[in-house]
């Protein structure tokens, strides 16, 4: 996919905010909360034009996906966290969520400015937060996404999907793509396998709460975003002859970076600068996500990236109602 410019980028910005509009009962919204406005019909909260709707604060907060250990990312992300400080002269501030479910609560509640949602969680925090991603990791040549795959470990009797029909199978969580809603989509479409018709669901919470329970034989089987695996193997967290994989998915587009949508437009264009001016080269970050050959940020908009993950979601019968 060829990438925008940043001039370019920074034009749609701008132009962003040229057609931008408050919440109101008579604005286009689609799909979105009744809070927000989308009048350009991006599929996005457009930014409020009315000033005293912006959100200013001292300290900026900001939180990466709960897949993996918060600990372990607090330390990956502290240079990243300062390149932004001195883009938009605000202090900011790592916040490490236990759940998806408990990091889109803080962006829709105002507690939570800057983020990366996950796949599946990306298209509820839009709706419902008012999560507007703008960018998410790319390989060098600009190369993206991953892949669910199926993973089981050596000996445990199930050498294809059909087998774990009577058995049990490890989600993580129900916002998560990979490690639920493509498997349910998927396993219904090609296998005709229904969870708790033709086998138990489980829930790890994470996926390397699964990747570690299929390694460590607690769990037969489990659904799992690959980069993550790769990284925890990179990391020898486990040695790749501990999993089988049984099953891989097409590329779905990987965790998705933005902001909250009433955030001070000078502070939103200034947050999107530092994802796109960030110098990966020796840094943790760099360290961390070549594991999964990662190495930059690019442009995306969610409106093209996430198509697929909006189609797995209506095959899943699921709601971006918000509760």
């Amino acid at each position: 996919m060829n990438l925008l410019s940043k001039t370019t980028a920074a034009s749609a910005f701008v132009l962003g905010l040229a057609i931008a509009g408050s919440a109101s009962a008579a604005c286009e919204r689609g799909t979105l909360d009744e809070r927000f406005c989308d009048v350009d019909g991006d599929l996005i909260a457009d930014i409020p034009t009315d000033p005293s709707e912006w959100l200013d604060p001292d300290t900026l907060i900001f939180a990466y996906t709960p897949v993996e250990d918060p600990a372990v990312y607090k330390a990956v992300w502290a240079e990243f966290l300062e390149h932004m400080e001195m883009k938009t002269g605000k202090d900011v501030v790592f916040f490490p969520v236990q759940s998806n479910a408990a990091q889109i609560e803080a962006m829709r509640s105002g507690r939570l400015h800057i983020a990366g949602f996950n796949t599946g969680s990306n298209p509820l925090a839009v709706n419902c937060a008012g999560f507007r991603p703008f960018t998410l990791m790319a390989s060098a040549e600009g190369h993206f996404g991953y892949e669910m795959e199926i993973i089981t470990f050596p000996g445990s009797g199930v050498e294809a999907v059909e087998d774990i029909k009577g058995g049990q199978l490890a989600f993580t969580s129900p916002t998560s793509n990979s490690g639920f809603k493509a498997p349910s989509a998927i396993l219904a479409a090609e296998y005709d396998m229904i969870a708790d018709r033709d086998f138990e669901p489980v829930y790890s919470g994470k996926h390397d709460n699964s990747i570690l329970g299929v390694a460590n034989q607690d769990y037969t089987a489990a659904s799992i975003a690959n980069s993550v695996m790769h990284r925890m193997i990179a990391r020898e967290e486990i040695t790749a002859d501990q999993v089988v994989s049984i099953y891989k998915s097409q590329t779905f587009p990987t965790t998705g970076f933005g902001t909250v949508y009433n955030l001070k437009p000078e502070l939103q264009a200034a947050v999107q600068d530092a994802f796109f001016t960030f110098e990966w080269a020796g840094t943790a970050l760099e360290e961390e996500f070549s594991r999964s050959n990662e190495a930059q940020f690019i442009e995306m908009t969610y409106q093209e990236f996430w198509a697929v993950i909006r189609t797995i979601d209506t095959a899943n019968g699921v709601s971006y109602s918000c509760e």
